[in-house]
């Protein structure tokens, strides 16, 4: 694991911001010079810390109206394994997110969809024929508050 210092956290805030600043806005914003912003940049990248940009779309303005979180149990009789599952789940491109998790359901899915009717044939055609689909439960997202920050 790396040594972070305050000036590699405020650097990290202001690229989660705007990952396209360049190292030389970045180091006047945290009182470095270019070449040594840069430098600590690159540092994060090769320790991994910093894994990636991204690039985040607005799924309203692209027409996608409908956020549903799905609740996903795998069926104990069907013997399908978990990358089987996962490999077909993440084929579908509604689905945004897909989380293996230890609780209720084995997996939670983000899954965007046009509208509610455009959400059931989504539901219906691709998720509930997926390999081991026990039981699915769902929840519509209302309002997002807080979107992704820094850790």
């Amino acid at each position: 694991m790396i040594e972070l210092d305050d000036l590699d956290r405020k650097l990290l805030r202001l690229l989660k911001q705007d990952a396209r600043q360049s190292a030389s806005a970045l180091g006047r914003r945290v009182g470095l010079s270019q070449p040594a912003a840069w430098r600590r940049i690159r540092r994060l990248e090769d320790a991994g810390v910093i894994a990636g940009q991204m690039l985040r779309l607005d799924p309203e303005k692209l027409g996608f109206g409908v956020t549903v979180f799905l609740g996903v149990k795998l069926s104990t009789r069907a013997r399908v394994s978990l990358e089987d599952f996962e490999r077909a789940v993440t084929a579908i491109p509604e689905v945004q997110r897909v989380e293996h998790m230890l609780g209720l359901y084995d997996y939670r899915l983000r899954v965007i969809a046009r509208d509610l009717a455009d959400f059931e044939r989504v539901l219906r055609r691709r998720i509930m024929t997926l390999p081991g689909v026990g039981n699915v439960e769902a929840n519509v997202l209302l309002t997002e508050e807080r979107l992704p920050g820094p850790i």
